[in-house]
């Protein structure tokens, strides 16, 4: 592994209050030390101590600093750090970085220095992917679940499953070794009675992965109804703005309407759709049936019907279209003279409906709260429980359980052990790429090409 010395700015390029260059390697104290000017060299300083004092080049001073010295081992990436703490101004972030690679040290790649703390076994990969699934959170669901990966949740309970298939290997492997001391009688009963509790965890995790999506992306969420039944006004009431035209002419919306939006910490991807009725307008003809398209990949969708008027044909064809879809029923303009009441609609709709005006902004929040019944529960909201969100992670776990499934039919078809451990191996391997077990340095290389500069 390289020893050079990397530094990179580790703040945003933007002029703010306060700028950071973050320098990280064997030299990192000596090279600051060339142009940091204060009461004392940073050599002589204790570790986890913060130095005031001016960067200059030479004779030239480039910026007011504080200057926090971290000495190996107990660092981010188990090496010597420096993080030089200026004013935020770009001109200014970018004269210090440079002037700290002119003394010695080069630029550090995306991601390099949690790629370090990686390499030199301060984390595992399973919790360095964590790090940027934080930095890149945008609902507090996303940040809890990359949080409880980032405190090791995940990698705990990988490592457990791990432990388990080894003993399984090592004791087959063993008893065939030596037969006179290690019996396998009785051995394919008690094989299966773990295979299926491993499938079961292995099971749960994969289930979890199913709302990691969800999770990290949000939910694409899609509002159907009849022309003029509130659906834009909807979508200006979730949004916080007006987003979408709202006037009392039927069909105003023809196209498809994106907004990305937090409700109670929930990311919803809400589309706004031309209203679903039979038309001879062609225009509005092409809005319904993108409309349609876009329901067919919703993860949910929300029906709005309007309380002031009778349902007729269009309702009922949107009420069959989402009969085997996750889908809301909002009973919009409750503020007018009900012609349809809560309890007639769900006669007709075996969905959960709620009565809304979104005209003064009633019901929103019971519409959020079945949202987080229908897509988080147990995974995301209970303390400890794990949420798969990386889809590498995914895709290992679904190995290790394909694997499994092997070993359990071999155990079935009473072949003869030493078959188990093969697929037993193979598992135990796939588990261990969550974690960064004997992974290969290109796929290394590309998961932190995905992270920022200076982190």
């Amino acid at each position: 592994m390289e020893k050079d010395t990397i530094a990179a700015i580790a703040t945003a390029l933007t002029n703010a209050g306060i700028g950071i260059v973050r320098v990280s390697g064997e030299e990192a104290i000596e090279i600051v030390d060339k142009i940091y000017k204060g009461k004392k060299n940073l050599k002589e300083a204790e570790s986890h101590t913060i130095h005031y004092g001016h960067i200059v080049d030479e004779e030239r001073m480039i910026d007011e600093v504080m200057v926090l010295v971290l000495k190996a081992p107990n660092t981010y990436t188990r090496e010597d750090t420096v993080e030089i703490d200026c004013h935020g101004g770009v001109l200014v972030m970018k004269q210090i970085l440079e002037t700290v690679l002119k003394y010695g040290a080069r630029l550090a790649e995306p991601g390099e220095f949690t790629k370090r703390a990686f390499l030199n076994g301060r984390i595992d990969l399973a919790e360095a992917e964590a790090v940027i699934g934080v930095i890149n959170a945008q609902n507090n669901y996303a940040l809890q679940a990359s949080l409880e990966q980032l405190n090791g949740q995940v990698s705990k309970k990988v490592k457990k499953l791990r432990e388990d298939i080894l003993y399984q290997i090592a004791f087959i492997e063993s008893a065939l070794d030596d037969p006179e001391h290690i019996s396998l009688d009785g051995y394919t009963q008690k094989g299966l009675s773990f295979v299926d509790k491993l499938l079961e965890e292995l099971e749960k995790l994969l289930h979890s992965a199913e709302n990691g999506k969800i999770v990290t992306e949000g939910i694409k969420t899609v509002i159907l109804g009849k022309p003029n039944v509130g659906k834009s006004s909807l979508l200006n009431v979730l949004a916080g703005e007006d987003r979408a035209i709202v006037t009392d002419i039927a069909g105003t919306t023809r196209d498809i309407l994106t907004e990305h939006i937090l409700l109670g910490g929930i990311s919803l991807n809400l589309v706004d759709t031309a209203g679903i009725r039979d038309t001879k307008d062609v225009i509005e003809q092409i809005g319904v049936e993108k409309a349609r398209n876009i329901a067919k990949d919703a993860d949910l969708i929300i029906y709005v019907a309007d309380a002031s008027i009778k349902l007729d044909e269009n309702d009922k064809e949107i009420i069959e279209y989402i009969k085997d879809k996750k889908a809301i029923v909002l009973l919009n303009k409750t503020d007018l003279p009900m012609m349809i009441t809560k309890e007639e609609l769900e006669k007709n709709v075996d969905k959960p409906v709620i009565l809304i005006s979104a005209k003064e902004g009633k019901g929103i929040e019971e519409l959020e709260e079945i949202i987080k019944q229908m897509f988080f529960h147990r995974e995301i909201s209970s303390d400890g429980e794990i949420c798969i969100t990386n889809m590498r992670h995914k895709q290992a776990l679904q190995q290790a359980y394909n694997s499994i499934c092997l070993v359990k039919q071999s155990m079935l078809d009473k072949m003869a052990e030493d078959f188990y451990t093969i697929d037993f191996m193979e598992a135990y391997e796939q588990l261990g790429y969550i974690i960064g077990e004997a992974l290969e340095d290109d796929l290394v290389n590309e998961i932190f090409q995905k992270f920022c500069m200076g982190k």
